[in-house]
Order: C-alpha cells, then sequence, then structure tokens
C-alpha cells in the first residue's frame, strides 16, 4: 500500500492546541497509531487552513522528535469530519463540490429531526418514546404521562436537560440542573400556571417533550448504553462497542459529563437482569443499533461514525434515546476498555482507506 494521507477535520480551539498535545479528549496517538495500520499519514486541519483554488492546505503533521509542525501539503483526497460548525457554514460542502471525501460531513443533527427520520421506518417505531415538541406539546403530554424528560433538540452532554414528574395533589415536581453546574434542583409547579422561566425556555429554544423511560438501575441509579456503531475496512456498518452510563446518586441524566459514571455493558446489565437475559438484551442492543444506523444512512449523507444511546427498562424493552453525531469515544478508556478506545480510531481510519481504494476501482474503470 502506498502511503496517503488522511485529513481530521477540528474545530479552531481544538486545531490550536495540537502542537501542545491539548486536544481534550481526542487522542492523537490513537490516531497516529490507526491511520498507520492501513497505510495512512494522519494531518491535522481547520477548515479555514484548506484553499480550495490552489489545492493545498496548512496542516499539522507529527514530525518525529519535533512533534507536531505546520506544513503545506496537497488537501487529502479524504478527510474524516471531527469538528462541528454552525449549521449555516458551507465550507465541508464547498470541499465536497471540489470531490474531496468528507466523512461524517454533518455530525450534529438536531434530535427532533433524528427522531422524525426514525419514526419512518415501521420496524424501528417501536423502538421511539412518544415525543411531542414546545410548549403545547409539554401541555399535551401532561395530560397524558406522569414522568417527562424535556430535552433541548440541538443540547449536548446533557445540557439543558430537565424533567417534570406528577407529585400528585394536582402539583409537579420540575427538576434541573443549574446552568455550567451538576447541581440539581428540584422545585414543585402549577401545571396550570408553569413558571415563566420555563415557558421562556421552550418558546426561546426548541426543546423536545418525550415520556421518560423507566430505566433499569443499579442501586437506585438508572442507566442507558452508549453504543459506537462505525463503518470500517470494507465500507459495512459495525458496532465497534458499547458501555453503560450510570446517572449520578440522585440524577436523572447518564451522562459522564453531568457526572455519570462509565461501565462495563456486560456487568451494568448483570447488575440489573438475570445472567442470561443480560446476554439476550446486550444481543437485542447491537443489532438494534445496526438497524439505526442503516436507517439514518438512508437520509444521512457521508454518515459513518455515530454513538447511540439505547435505554433499557427494567423489563427489558429497548428504546433509541439519541444520536452523536461526533462520539465522544473517552467514555471506553473510562469504563478500562483501552482496547475498544483504540478500536473506535481504528475504524474510522480503516474507512478512509476503503474509501481510498474505490476511488482507485472507480477511476480505473
Amino acid at each position: 500500500m502506498g502511503q496517503k494521507l488522511v485529513g481530521i477535520l477540528l474545530n479552531a480551539a481544538m486545531h490550536g492546541g495540537v502542537p501542545r498535545l491539548k486536544t481534550g479528549q481526542e487522542s492523537l496517538a490513537n490516531y497516529e497509531e490507526a491511520a498507520a495500520a492501513y497505510g495512512l499519514t494522519p494531518c491535522f486541519v481547520k477548515l479555514s487552513d484548506i484553499d480550495v483554488a490552489s489545492g493545498f492546505s496548512s496542516v499539522y503533521m507529527k514530525k518525529g522528535l519535533q512533534g507536531y509542525r505546520r506544513q503545506i501539503v496537497p488537501t487529502p483526497e479524504v478527510i474524516h469530519n471531527r469538528a462541528i460548525y454552525d449549521p449555516r457554514s458551507t465550507g465541508v460542502e464547498r470541499l465536497l463540490r471540489q470531490g474531496i471525501q468528507v466523512y461524517n460531513s454533518c455530525n450534529r443533527y438536531g434530535k427532533d429531526q433524528i427522531h422524525g427520520l426514525l419514526e419512518h421506518s415501521r420496524e424501528l417505531q417501536a423502538y421511539l418514546p412518544v415525543t411531542a415538541s414546545g410548549l403545547s406539546g409539554l401541555r399535551e403530554m401532561m395530560n397524558r404521562y406522569p414522568d417527562l424528560i424535556l430535552k433541548p433538540c440541538r443540547g449536548s452532554v446533557g445540557n439543558g436537560v430537565m424533567r417534570l414528574t406528577r407529585s400528585g395533589e394536582g402539583r409537579w415536581l420540575w427538576s434541573y440542573s443549574l446552568s455550567g453546574s451538576r447541581r440539581k434542583v428540584s422545585r414543585s409547579v402549577n401545571p396550570d400556571a408553569l413558571p415563566r422561566v420555563l415557558r421562556a425556555r421552550l418558546s426561546s429554544v426548541p426543546y423536545l417533550v418525550q415520556e421518560r423511560i423507566p430505566l433499569a438501575e443499579i442501586n437506585g441509579r438508572p442507566f442507558d448504553l452508549r453504543v459506537t456503531v462505525q463503518r470500517g475496512w470494507g465500507g459495512a456498518w459495525q458496532v465497534t462497542g458499547l458501555f453503560a452510563k450510570l446517572a449520578a446518586p440522585g440524577g436523572f441524566v447518564s451522562n459522564i459529563a453531568r457526572g455519570g459514571e462509565a461501565l462495563k455493558s456486560s456487568f451494568a446489565l448483570e447488575q440489573a437482569f438475570p445472567g442470561e437475559e443480560a446476554a439476550r438484551i446486550r444481543m437485542s442492543v447491537l443489532s438494534l443499533s445496526l438497524a439505526l444506523a442503516r436507517e439514518l444512512e438512508k437520509s444521512l449523507p457521508g454518515l459513518a461514525d455515530i454513538g447511540l444511546d439505547i435505554g433499557v427498562t427494567k423489563h427489558g424493552q429497548l428504546y433509541f434515546i439519541e444520536c452523536n453525531g461526533r462520539d465522544q469515544r473517552y467514555g471506553f478508556q473510562k469504563a478500562g476498555l483501552r482496547g475498544v478506545w483504540k478500536d473506535s480510531y481504528r475504524q474510522p481510519m480503516g474507512y478512509a482507506r476503503y474509501l481510498y481504494e474505490e476511488a482507485l476501482r472507480m477511476n480505473s474503470y
């Protein structure tokens, strides 16, 4: 195999940290190791450093003991997008028009958009929680269900998620975390006179309102499963791995960034279900995750690397919770699954090599 460049597209802030090895949860070493396995050399780039007209880009590449240094190189023909841009940005679209293969070209989708795509599938409808939107949807759902989760359509890592629970005597309990804090606040509210702050939130930012799934628990703490589904060498979807996200004590959000804990999925399931049932549920989660990826792929061009949150009820029923277009892979490391953590980098690099080989094959006709 001849060595080829693979671009890793980063947001400006993370890109600026490359020479100092300060890239947050993104592992430069994992990219280097994974790309080398497929005869590729990774180069780290941001949109503003790609000159579409000249066909050249300013990138960071590793130069032995010198570390990461700026170089001018031909713009890679294949780029893995790990950046999140404003929906109005047209930078990635310009690359695609130039024939550059950018996979996961868009990696931030609204929760309402994903739910809408999946509900068209008769096979998957049974795995979707009942969902409404906005203030009118909230009032409708309060008449139907005693426990609700409210999620900003474009929120991430659990930010802005709220819960409303019927508490009896005509009152509801409104629970949420303070902005920029993990501290949870709960207050009693009158359903006929919802607090102005709550109404303002739902009016200013698109929100989904869903029946709360009665998740399986470990010592009173609910958990769900994060499943990393990726396309690798050969192009087919496959499950790279999964781990459990356990909510903090007293919490209802399982995100690690909001105080949740990462556990091996087998351990979590065996704590909540008998051994044989735990194994059956795990296999069902794998099958469902692949079906979800294949369905989303029909409507989302370039999709290749996603993280799916799957809920499991106390009775073993599975529910799709949400899709993460830029999967935060560090949960595998926190769960003690270092090998799977490395695999989550290896699969996208295998897919990059596959795209190169497919382009060569098509051009040979």
